[in-house]
């Protein structure tokens, strides 16, 4: 069989692995793969030798049972583990700017930077600078040792890496697909962790992450009803939050972290409307990560903000979305960052 060069979405998360392998139409794309697994316990975190092993057999495992035939891949990182930060600077050509950006680094990442991996990526850049009009750029500071875990764990998986970016990165690609798409706040929820992006002019102005995530949620319940870790997941997806059953109980329970998510909502919309006092407020709220299935979970931001809160949906790109299988389909919060790494094109 021949190799095929065009790369496929891997999203190593805590608590699963996600596949999308996507073919590139001229309008869209056809869906050629996708598949989820469960992460071994020690994940990425681990620098024993044998965790590797278990890690890099997991990765082989899916990349088989997917029907993989290329070796080229597209990865992201958590964002709490990198440092991610859209600054706005002066309008620089781009060797002007690879200088300036150490020194912005500097004020921004907490560490010091012979740690670091730094990259950087320019958003947006006027044409000619109007009165103080400024540039965009995305900066994004990598521990240089997770890059290297990264590379090593692939390589030794048989794989070569096309694109090492961050999460919000891969989640915006596979959201935002036009210019003309209207201010948005996504809210990434993860396992353990939850990503906010600003979305203005179909490109992002703002991001950061908290601490909290679908993990924090499973606790809860498990500890108010006296669940396992796995029962508690079950009644958290069977039930949500909603007024029926026990989802008014699991609401209860779970409504110190919602409402932590919450807060940091609040303070980021306060942000954009301070920044920006136009005629562009931001129109809706998407929410992607796992935890976004949880029934009410929508209803609960739309009631608490004022804005249509929705839940993502990674697979409208797909052309042959209607043949998908329902599983799939229901899943799609759980794909998003995935699709959005598959969308990006061989760059070796």
């Amino acid at each position: 069989m021949s190799m095929n060069k065009k790369p496929f979405g891997l999203n190593i998360g805590i608590s699963s692995i996600k596949v999308v392998w996507l073919s590139h139409l001229k309008e869209g794309f056809l869906l050629d793969a996708s598949i989820i697994s469960p992460t071994p316990s020690k994940g990425m975190l681990s620098e024993s030798p044998l965790d590797e092993e278990e890690m890099v057999r997991a990765i082989q495992k899916v990349v088989t049972d997917a029907k993989i035939t290329t070796k080229f891949v597209n990865v992201a990182m958590a964002e709490n583990q990198v440092y991610t930060k859209v600054i706005e600077m002066p309008v620089l050509s781009d060797k002007e700017l690879s200088s300036a950006i150490f020194w912005e680094a500097e004020q921004n990442i907490p560490v010091p930077l012979s740690t670091i991996t730094l990259a950087w990526n320019v958003l947006k850049r006027p044409q000619k600078a109007v009165g103080d009009e400024k540039m965009q750029v995305l900066m994004v500071g990598a521990p240089t040792t997770l890059v290297n875990k990264y590379q090593k764990v692939l390589s030794m998986a048989g794989l070569s890496i096309n694109a090492l970016e961050t999460e919000i990165l891969s989640i915006i690609r596979a959201l935002v697909l036009s210019e003309d798409f209207p201010p948005t706040l996504i809210v990434n929820i993860g396992s353990v962790s939850t990503s906010l992006a600003l979305v203005r002019d179909g490109i992002m102005i703002f991001t950061y992450s908290i601490p909290v995530g679908g993990m924090a949620i499973n606790r809860a319940i498990s500890t108010d009803f006296g669940l396992t870790p796995s029962q508690a997941e079950e009644y958290k997806k069977v039930y949500g939050i909603s007024k029926e059953a026990f989802g008014e109980k699991i609401g209860k329970a779970t409504e110190p972290i919602l409402n932590s998510i919450l807060t940091e909502v609040k303070k980021t919309l306060v942000f954009y409307s301070d920044k920006y006092k136009d005629d562009k407020p931001v129109r809706q709220v998407l929410l992607t990560g796992g935890t976004a299935k949880l029934p009410g979970i929508n209803l609960f931001f739309t009631s608490s903000t004022g804005i249509e809160t929705a839940i993502a949906n990674p697979w409208k790109i797909i052309s042959n979305q209607n043949e998908l299988p329902q599983e799939i389909l229901d899943n799609g919060p759980d794909y998003t960052i995935a699709v959005g790494l598959a969308m990006r094109d061989n760059e070796n």
